[in-house]
């Protein structure tokens, strides 16, 4: 095991890399919700997720973006059995990339990232597609040739015209061509932790799970200012009125210029908090 500080500097510390290491991340992240599992738990998933692109078959440089996709599909949708349903936005495991590689199944977000990872160090020309409210992967060059593929099918090829119906049925949206631009790494994070932030919310008694999540949200190198806001009122609902005050403080500052009416408000929330000291 170890401390909750230690493995907050080295979640920071390796979202401010030059090449921000993924999988690094989220077993980080993961490691908040399951701190007894230590650094070993983090070495295992690496570890799986090594075995698991060793058993990919050697295609090459040159292997078409079609060629890839059902590779991943073959290995880890059908051999593997990683896959995902509606239950798993359920569960908090479904976004803990530890637990989703032991029990292969999880969220569309974690399963891309176990593919992603898998294809990226195998060789494949991998990148992940952050679609409004359903992330898939997509193989070969976002600007030339590629094939997205679903991981939560099981790893199902998609058209265009399947990609917009992912989106039409998670948001109401219409499908862009902004939509497929690759994600990078950080961005990911962000919207996996977003995502545990809101299983929490919809949970009150487990506001220390949206806490955390918050918490390592503000140590990425950008971030909704308004996640400093969603602390203070954790703290305030978790007994820590001074704590929450003090933050509700700092927000209003930040906001000041911008939002005086807001500011002043949030000062009115810190007053009530302190009041509640007395």
């Amino acid at each position: 095991m170890y401390d909750t500080t230690g493995r907050r500097r080295r979640f920071a510390e390796a979202a401010r890399e030059e090449r921000p290491d993924l999988a690094l991340l989220c077993l980080l992240i993961a490691a908040e919700a399951e701190p007894e599992s230590g650094e070993e738990a983090v070495d295992t998933a690496q570890i799986e997720l090594d075995r698991l692109a060793g058993l990919l078959p050697a295609l090459g440089r040159h292997a078409g973006p079609g060629r890839w996709a059902e590779a991943l599909a073959e290995l880890l949708g059908e051999r593997c059995g990683f896959h995902g349903s509606p239950a798993d936005y359920r569960r908090l495991e479904s976004s803990l990339l530890g637990e989703v590689l032991r029990h292969r199944r999880g969220l569309p977000i974690l399963l891309s990232v176990v593919w992603m990872e898998v294809a990226r160090r195998a060789g494949a020309p991998v990148y992940g597609v952050a679609l409004p409210g359903h992330f898939v992967v997509g193989f070969g060059d976002p600007r030339g040739e590629h094939v997205l593929a679903d991981p939560f099918d099981g790893g199902r090829t998609l058209s265009y015209e399947d990609a917009g119906l992912l989106v039409a049925g998670a948001t109401g949206a219409p499908l862009s061509p902004s939509m497929f631009s690759p994600a990078e790494p950080l961005e990911i994070v962000l919207r996996l932790l977003n995502n545990i932030r809101a299983w929490a919310a919809a949970r009150p008694e487990r506001s220390d799970v949206q806490l955390w999540a918050v918490e390592l949200s503000l140590l990425l190198p950008s971030h909704p200012a308004r996640l400093r806001y969603e602390r203070a009122e954790l703290l305030v609902e978790r007994g820590d009125f001074a704590g929450g005050a003090h933050e509700l403080e700092a927000y209003a500052e930040v906001i000041d210029t911008v939002e005086p009416a807001a500011a002043e408000s949030v000062r009115r929330q810190a007053r009530a908090a302190r009041a509640m000291l007395n």
